[in-house]
């Protein structure tokens, strides 16, 4: 079984993680963990923190040789701003006269409330160097072997902005990777680039936050990966149960599906025909699902939009109270970005990653690479052998009628 988990405060000495269940023989280094690392660091909005870190992650256990070796993968992660907090994040207890940066005023909006409420803390900071987005960064090391593993399938990942504020892009059908990746807002569309840009500017002159819509783009995903069987093995119920765990995102669809409630069943399901571009003998001549029916992958595109809130915390903040007497105070400030959208593609992208890594293993397994390599190609060439009832069922023999 494939898993991943992570540990670390924002904070704190640095973030742990470990990721278990990759086959052995995948070749793997720091320097290709590295480049989306610093893809997460990138975009227009972003804070003074990203000019401190400089993330790397060190591979400390599972890889020998440039190759996995099948048991788990540890990774570590430092945080260079531990230098400034070595009192405030201290293991062992501290003195009276200790800079321990004690938070009380709640912000709205924030895990600051719910979570104090819960484990009964009476410093926020116990709550938010946890809940702090300082935690995706160990995500996207993560991430990035589960995307190393699915490029030796032909499996690639991408991401672009759709909107930030009310600023939309105009999304092209075919769009220009490279050129997403050169553009400070990860935007495909030019000119809604340059207003993107404008927004968050006056959203940081105002004391304000952003928040915005990506697009996360799985291509050459095979068809049948996920179960309709379970309700936990529904492929985009994995996706979106994992999106929704990135912070501060309020909203998840697959394809076209909010849309879609808007037009007749005519207009929404895509049309299936007979196909020779690939092993498959069908494909869709739209891709408006998503990639995705009855819980699993048709081998179109697999398509997830992701919406993020304006970041909780303002420099201008809101009204809130203080944990420490109760009354009415501005929310307490800690430095932050202005707009996560663009670097949450990143996270997007990799949250992807881990959730068809858990399903391709779970169809293909494999201990080795070569394994389910074998495994996988075996699959395709069934597809193709695949050969249609040579008799047409007469007319008396109906399918029933879709059920709710």
């Amino acid at each position: 079984m494939f898993r991943y988990f992570t540990a670390g405060e924002s904070h704190g000495k640095g973030l742990t993680v470990i990721v278990e269940g990759l086959p052995a023989g995948i070749p793997v280094s720091e320097n290709y963990i590295l480049n989306d690392m610093g893809r997460r660091q990138q975009g227009y909005g972003r804070g003074p923190r990203q000019q401190i870190e400089q993330d790397r992650a060190e591979i400390l256990s599972g890889v020998r040789h440039g190759y996995t070796l099948g048991s788990p993968i540890g990774m570590w992660i430092e945080n260079r701003d531990f230098a400034n907090w070595t009192e405030a994040m201290a293991i062992d207890p501290v003195g009276e006269d200790a800079k321990i940066r004690r938070v009380t005023r709640l912000r709205p909006g924030h895990a600051d409330f719910p979570g104090i409420m819960k484990y009964g803390h009476h410093d926020v900071r116990n709550i938010l160097e946890r809940a702090s987005a300082r935690e995706t960064a160990a995500r996207v090391a993560a991430g990035a072997l589960a995307r190393r593993f699915l490029e030796e399938f032909g499996i690639s990942i991408h991401s672009h902005v759709v909107s930030i504020g009310d600023v939309k892009a105009n999304v092209p059908d075919k769009i220009d990777w490279n050129g997403v990746e050169s553009s400070p807002v990860r935007c495909a569309d030019k000119q809604a680039e340059a207003d993107m840009i404008k927004h968050i500017d006056k959203a940081r002159d105002t004391g304000n936050t952003a928040g915005g819509v990506f697009e996360v783009v799985a291509e050459n995903v095979p068809v049948g990966l996920g179960s309709h069987i379970h309700w936990d093995r529904k492929l985009d119920g994995l996706i979106g149960q994992a999106m929704m765990s990135i912070n501060a995102v309020k909203g998840v669809e697959i394809g076209h599906g909010f849309a879609n409630t808007e037009k007749p069943g005519s207009e929404v399901h895509d049309i299936i025909e007979p196909w020779s571009g690939d092993r498959r003998p069908f494909h869709h001549i739209t891709n408006k699902a998503g990639g995705i029916e009855g819980g699993m992958s048709n081998g179109e595109p697999v398509v997830a939009r992701v919406a993020l809130k304006p970041i909780s915390t303002l420099s201008k903040p809101l009204p809130s109270v203080d944990l420490a007497t109760g009354k009415r105070v501005k929310a307490h400030y800690e430095r932050s970005d202005i707009c996560q959208v663009p670097p949450a593609c990143v996270i997007g992208e990799s949250t992807m990653a881990l959730v068809l890594v858990g399903v391709f293993l779970e169809k293909f397994g494999g201990d080795h690479l070569q394994e389910t390599l074998y495994n996988f190609n075996g699959f395709l060439d069934g597809l193709k052998q695949f050969k249609p009832l040579e008799e047409t069922p007469s007319s008396d023999e109906r399918p029933p009628d879709d059920a709710v």
